[in-house]
């Protein structure tokens, strides 16, 4: 759901030549120092809180739960207050403010090199499919010190836990499920279905003796139906404050729909927005229905049915969702400023008590609403108060000394716009349906467009996070193509095409090839994507259509395709990011073992098999999902074994440490010789250049490789092996010859000037 900071060139070059007129005013320049330079000879360590919030668990005394769940019980509305996040979120700022350590970080300017430097390369987690160690919770099999020494063993410096604290909502007393994998949290403490905070902060002490660093979430974008929208509902205190979300009075009731019975809210369908706009209670129509669902999720607002609060009186109130009804948004310009305190207080948890060293804002970009001009929808993406909310979260963990990305689907500009002071990397999901748009059709083209799009645009490569396989679909709205840009002309193919006529271009191509007769274990995701897995993209695109009749040799080409993904997300500056189904080989479930999760069209399922990345075996304790087919086997296994996928991805990822390529810097991305090869070129910091070369096409490819930032009579070296293939010639330009599937790292060392004398 949750989708980059541009290169900051005013660390490398001030852009200023000393002089200023005094009657002018003069703009700061960011410091030069960064978290673990000169400035600080260590590093400061992480802050931590002077106590715990609380025990592990919600409070569970029987007299806390005294009489009915309502407003007008005293005992149910303070044992609320006792387990919402804005209490904890008050309690734990105050452990902090005063205190000389919040002082001693840089913090306005995002820092992708010193965030990639501490965890270039992520192993993202997903509680429901990965088999854990028996006698285990996630959280403690997270914590296992052998899966940190496989981690280590391939060059796996940082883990990301996917949302793990308690979410879903409150009926009374009792709890309700999640309705968004966990992203709809509603308390501080971490979910038991997970794990314990001990198992939590021992998980962070072992990553940190393996060289590793854990990523948690947090939500600025919503919270789910918890104490804290309860308590709103109710008109407690300054709870309504933290959401989206008006009151209604009794006398204009009849301009609102009746709520249908077992559910505590309904969504307003367009008349019924209209009415409430045109009465100026609500802004109305949003730019767009995200999950948009005639009769399920019409719009964007939804209406409460009747509360009573601690003062009798009985409130209907309509709230925000941009999401699903059961995630309310968090307002971050009420006067009350509860909802930005809300979302401080969850930031400081994670990072000063848990001991996490970084974080994913997730829908972060939903920040910001305001009323649109007459007969226009209402502003609602790539608001200012967006960028302004990024900023204060980014800077406020950057002072704690960790860092932040952010996972959201946007246009090129919005990454450029929203990492200026925002977060220090943004998830790459520009690029990502454009390799797997490369592989598919064994061109290049697309790809290379979007690469030299985003240069041209001012978000390079080194403020992402370039990542395989996650537990979302296969996304290719292609936002920047068909929205922002659908107007502007690119060339395509030959011809020139419209950006909104380029995405459907796209899309189509990806439908044709990984979906329907050709691989109907792939599906599609409403309008977002599709839901596959990496190896199940490279069988679709090997023309393989039926997964059962994989044999030995096509493993063996799906392995070959899926290192060349990685070495593409690997062989670039920047974050490089795979899963367990990366890791394992993993692929789709039947649709029958998940029959009942496709009920709700979540498509999304059949690629969250389960898999056993430790050999661990048979655990009662696991209740997720179905184990899958695994291709490549658990790592221990693969770690023993010559040419297995994990030891390929061993050499991959010590290239990409030895050559400095992951905080290079990208200058060009050329044109090819042959239409399944790529070519990207990036200056180390040396002043030699790093030239990473893929041939993403099933037949090989001779070819050359060409780019006006190479330096004739340059020696041109293979960074994995040390064999020199050649030297640039005067065109600026060499040969290549590439397998299959083939990839290549080479170093490009330019020759000693005239005036530098000979070693």
């Amino acid at each position: 759901m949750a989708d980059d900071p541009t290169e900051t060139s005013t660390q490398d070059d001030p852009g200023t030549d000393g002089t200023t007129d005094a009657t002018e005013s003069t703009e700061h320049e960011p410091s030069e120092i960064t978290y673990s330079e000169a400035f600080f000879p260590a590093r400061p360590r992480s802050l931590k809180p002077r106590a715990r919030l609380r025990p592990q668990g919600s409070p569970t005394h029987g007299e806390d739960r005294t009489g009915e769940a309502t407003g007008t019980n005293p005992f149910y509305v303070a044992w609320l207050q006792r387990s919402s996040m804005l209490r904890d979120a008050n309690t734990i700022a105050g452990q902090f403010s005063g205190r000389g350590s919040m002082w001693q970080r840089p913090f306005a300017t995002p820092d992708p090199r010193e965030a990639i430097r501490t965890a270039g390369v992520w192993f993202t987690a997903y509680p429901l499919s990965m088999l854990t160690k028996p006698g285990h919770s996630f959280l403690g099999t997270l914590a296992d010190a052998e899966l940190w020494k496989a981690f280590q063993e391939i060059g796996i410096d940082a883990l990301h836990t996917g949302p793990v604290k308690r979410a879903g909502g409150l009926t009374g007393w009792q709890p309700t499920p999640s309705v968004d994998g966990h992203f709809d949290r509603i308390s501080t403490e971490i979910d038991s279905a997970f794990g314990t905070e001990a198992d939590f902060r021992t998980m962070c002490e072992v990553a940190g003796e393996h060289g590793g660093t854990i990523i948690d979430d947090i939500v600025p974008g919503h919270t789910g139906k918890g104490a804290d929208f309860r308590l709103a509902e109710m008109g407690v205190e300054d709870y309504p404050g933290i959401y989206h979300m008006v009151q209604i009075e009794p006398e204009d009731w009849h301009l609102l729909p009746d709520v249908e019975p077992g559910r505590d809210s309904q969504n307003l369908d367009a008349e019924a927005e209209e009415r409430l706009a045109g009465a100026g209670y609500i802004i109305g129509q949003l730019q767009r229905v995200i999950f948009h669902d005639p009769g399920v999720k019409d719009t964007n607002w939804s209406v409460t049915s009747a509360v009573v609060g601690p003062d009798g009186v009985e409130r209907r109130w309509v709230y925000l969702h941009y999401f699903k009804e059961g995630q309310p948004s968090i307002n971050w310009l009420d006067p009350s400023f509860a909802g930005m305190r809300l979302v401080f207080g969850d930031a400081l948890h994670s990072l000063g008590d848990l001991g996490s060293g970084a974080l994913r804002l997730d829908a972060n970009g939903f920040l910001g609403v305001e009323i649109g001009a007459e007969g226009l929808p209402a502003w609602s993406e790539g608001h200012p108060l967006s960028e302004a909310a990024n900023h204060l979260i980014a800077s406020m963990v950057r002072k704690v000394g960790g860092f932040t990305f952010q996972e959201l689907n946007l246009t090129i500009d919005d990454i450029r716009e929203t990492s200026v002071a925002g977060a220090d990397l943004s998830y790459d999901f520009v690029n990502r349906p454009a390799y797997h748009h490369a592989l598919a059709t064994q061109d290049t083209e697309f790809l290379r467009l979007t690469l030299n799009e985003s240069l041209a645009l001012g978000v390079p490569p080194i403020g992402l996070v370039h990542a395989l396989q996650n537990h979302d679909e296969l996304t290719y709205e292609l936002v920047h193509f068909a929205t922002r840009h659908k107007d502007e002309e690119y060339t395509f193919r030959g011809d020139t095409i419209l950006g909104g006529d380029l995405a459907e271009t796209v899309r189509a191509d990806l439908l044709e090839r990984l979906t329907g007769d050709a691989a109907p274990y792939n599906a599609v995701f409403t309008t977002n994507g599709i839901a596959s897995t990496t190896a199940s993209v490279i069988a679709a695109s090997l023309g393989i259509s039926d997964l059962d009749a994989i044999e030995a040799a096509d493993v063996e080409e799906i392995q070959q395709a899926h290192l060349l993904l990685a070495m593409f997300n690997a062989w670039q500056p920047g974050v490089f990011a795979l899963s367990g189904w990366d890791l394992c080989g993993m692929l789709p479930l039947p649709r029958e073992q998940v029959r009942g999760l496709l009920r709700g069209g979540d498509t999304r399922w059949i690629h969250r098999a389960a898999y056993d990345l430790m050999a661990y075996g048979e655990n009662d304790r696991f209740t997720g999902m179905p184990q899958g087919t695994s291709l490549y086997g658990p790592l221990p296994e693969q770690l023993e074994r010559p040419g297995s996928f994990a030891r390929e991805l061993r050499t991959v990822l010590a290239v990409r440490d030895s050559s400095g390529v992951a905080t290079a810097t990208q200058v060009d991305v050329p044109p090819v010789s042959h239409r399944g090869m790529l070519v990207m070129v990036h200056l180390l910091a040396d002043g030699s250049h790093e030239v990473t070369v893929l041939n993403f096409s099933t037949e090989e490819v001779v070819g050359t490789v060409r780019s006006k930032h190479l330096v004739p009579g340059s020696q041109v070296t293979d960074l994995a092996d040390g064999v020199e293939m050649g030297t640039v010639d005067d065109l600026m330009a060499f040969s290549v010859t590439l397998a299959p599937h083939e990839g290549l790292a080479l170093h490009v060392e330019p020759p000693p000037s005239e005036d530098e004398p000979d070693a």
